[in-house]
């Protein structure tokens, strides 16, 4: 499974972004979908999270900024980020949960992220 992620970029405080990434290859099913995030010298951490019937989870430290949204049939998840902060700097990386083929466990995959610059 490779997931790609784009939309990442340099934006002013304040600004918005939308990130996306879909997920190709051997997919049975998606269960859910999400973001992590990993700032210079710090632990990486969970941003969003989108389960396939819709369910959604954020950190505080996001919520009312951020909305993760999904198109199963596409494979796809998207992060739109508004009221962004300085703070908010770092490179997101997406994350699915996926059954490759019937029968087969849950395994976690990673894309390779995208950089997320905020300015002051």
């Amino acid at each position: 499974v490779r997931l790609v992620e784009s939309g990442g970029g340099l934006v002013q405080a304040g600004g918005s972004l939308r990130l996306s990434c879909a997920a190709s290859g051997s997919i049975f099913k998606i269960a859910a979908m999400g973001w992590h995030r990993q700032a210079p010298g710090k632990q990486r951490e969970l941003v969003a999270t989108v389960t396939y019937d819709g369910r959604t989870d954020y950190a505080d430290s996001v919520k009312g900024r951020f909305t993760i949204s999904k198109d199963n049939a596409k494979n796809t998840v998207y992060l739109q980020m508004n009221s962004l902060k300085p703070e908010d700097t770092a490179v997101y990386y997406c994350t699915s949960r996926t059954v490759r083929r019937a029968f087969q466990p849950l395994e976690e995959y990673w894309g390779q992220g995208t950089q997320v610059t905020v300015s002051s």
